[in-house]
């Protein structure tokens, strides 16, 4: 199975755990790119997508991140069979914008016919765990058997 993990960070969390799980995915073909230099026109419903997106501010997305979904705004392609799962990354201390980027990026990547598998991840930096080690274990959870194209 051929995976793309795409990350918009601020500060290097989401890259971080992006590379963290790619590494997790190793029996898979998995490549990692920063949103910032990743074209939407390489969106292709073969290929599974993690999104790692920090939050930024009061609810943000990333400086990183805002190309893309400017660019996928843009476009508009049509993303029906498209299959992604979402990581996100907030701080509850902003508690009505908590986990806004990931909010977001799902919520683009459905508007335009694509379909979220498995658990929405939300990382607390307010937390006990680690973003890294949270990304890693959520990943192991992911249904990919969901994530395959089935042809038409």
């Amino acid at each position: 199975m051929r995976i793309v993990v795409l990350f918009g960070s601020e500060m290097g969390t989401a890259e971080t755990v992006a590379e963290g799980i790619a590494e997790e995915l190793a029996e898979h073909e998995v490549s990692v790119f920063d949103m910032s230099e990743f074209d939407v026109a390489g969106l292709e419903p073969e290929i599974f997508h993690i999104i790692v997106c920090s939050t930024y501010g009061e609810g943000d997305l990333p400086t990183g991140a805002e190309p893309f979904f400017e660019a996928l705004d843009a476009y508009r392609p049509d993303l029906s069979g498209l299959r992604f799962a979402v990581f996100g990354l907030g701080d509850s201390v902003y508690d009505h914008t908590f986990n806004r980027g990931g909010e977001i990026a799902a919520e683009k990547l459905t508007a335009f016919g694509g379909v979220q598998i498995g658990e929405h991840a939300r990382h607390d930096a307010s937390g006990e765990i680690k973003a890294a080690v949270l990304g890693r274990e959520w990943v192991r959870t992911l249904p990919l058997e969901s994530a395959i194209l089935t042809p038409a």
